[in-house]
C-alpha cells in the first residue's frame, strides 16, 4: 500500500523508489509450522527487505487510460529460529542468510481515471525464483517458486479536506516448490488506507491490512499439518511528506508502522516498520 495507489500518471514519467521494511515476528510454541521441509514447534522469524524499484509511465495521451510498467530489485537479510525435534528430542536451531530477493516486475499497470479525483488501476506483478535456495535451510533469500498477482487498486481525492482514501485487493498465486514439494494456497490481500494532508507537505492517517489464505496448503508437510491454513490482520498509523526535489521534481516519504493484530497460522508481530522515498522525473 502505497498513497497514490490507484494513480497511473496521465504524463510520461520515470518514478525511483526506494523501501526498507524491518519485521519481527513468530507464531507460538504451541503450533506445528512448515519449515526446510519439516515441522517446528514455533517459529521466530526476523527480516529486514531493501527494495529498489524503478517505474514507467508510458506517453498514452491524456484520455481517461494509461499506461506503466515496473521492476523491483529486492535485497533480503533473514533469521529464523525454529524448535526441530530429532527421534524423541528436540533442539532450537537459528540460521540467517543475506543475498538478493527474487526479482519482481510487472508489465503492465493499466490505469483509469473516472475523474480528477477518482482512479483505478490493474496490474499483475510477477515474482521469479532468482535467489539462492537452500531446501535444508530454515533461512533463505528466495520462495523457490512463480508467484503470480493480479491486484486492483483504488484512490480517491476530497480535496475541500485535503483527505485522500486508497484501497488495494489483490491475489497471491504461488507455482509448487519442487524442493520441498510443498504447494501454499493462494493468498487473498486487502489493504487501505486514509491520509489527512497538510499545507506544509504533512502528511498523517492510518493503514489496516488482512491476509486471508483461500484453501489450504498441500505436499507432504502441508498435509501432516492439516493444510495450515492461516489469516492475519495489521492496523498502524502511517506518516508522509511531500516536496519538491529542485523546485520541480516531485519527492516523497513516508514511515509507517504497522503491528499485527490478529493472527493465526502466520508469524504475529509489534514490530513491523516500512520507510520510502519516491522521486519522480
Amino acid at each position: 500500500m502505497q498513497p497514490n495507489a490507484g494513480v497511473v500518471s496521465p504524463e510520461p514519467i520515470w518514478a525511483v523508489n526506494f523501501a526498507e521494511i524491518y519485521f519481527d515476528g513468530d507464531i507460538g510454541g504451541s503450533r506445528q509450522v512448515p519449515i526446510a521441509g519439516k515441522t517446528s514447534l514455533g517459529l521466530d522469524g526476523k527480516l529486514s527487505f531493501t527494495l529498489a524499484t524503478l517505474l514507467k509511465t508510458w506517453d498514452t495521451g491524456t484520455g481517461a487510460w494509461n499506461f506503466a510498467s515496473s521492476f523491483t530489485l529486492p535485497y533480503l537479510w533473514t533469521k529464523a529460529t525454529a524448535n526441530l525435534g530429532v527421534g524423541n528430542a528436540s533442539a532450537t536451531t537459528s540460521q540467517n542468510a543475506s543475498n538478493l530477493f527474487d526479482i519482481t516486475f510487472t508489465p503492465l499497470i493499466a490505469g483509469y481515471h473516472f475523474s480528477a479525483t477518482d482512479h483505478m488501476s490493474f496490474s499483475v506483478a510477477i515474482w521469479a525464483p532468482t535467489g539462492r535456495y537452500d531446501a535444508n535451510a530454515l533461512a533463505n533469500t528466495s520462495l523457490n517458486n512463480w508467484t503470480f498477482i493480479p491486484q486492483v487498486a483504488y484512490t480517491k481525492f476530497v480535496p475541500s479536506y485535503n483527505l485522500e482514501f486508497d484501497v488495494v485487493a489483490g491475489v497471491q498465486f504461488y507455482t509448487r516448490n519442487t524442493a520441498t514439494d510443498y504447494q501454499n494456497a493462494p493468498l487473498f490481500t486487502l489493504d487501505v488506507m486514509g491520509l489527512k494532508k497538510f499545507s506544509n507537505g504533512l502528511g498523517i492517517g492510518l493503514v489496516m491490512g488482512t491476509t486471508q489464505q483461500l484453501g489450504s496448503d498441500s505436499g507432504p508437510t502441508a498435509d501432516r499439518l492439516n493444510g495450515f491454513r492461516g489469516h492475519d490482520f495489521s492496523m498502524g498509523p502511517i506518516v508522509t511528506y511531500d516536496t519538491k526535489l529542485d523546485g520541480k521534481h516531485p519527492l516523497s516519504f513516508s514511515a509507517r508502522w504497522v503491528p499485527t493484530v490478529t493472527a493465526t497460522n502466520r508469524l504475529k508481530s509489534t514490530a513491523t516498520f516500512m520507510a520510502t522515498a519516491t522521486l519522480v522525473f
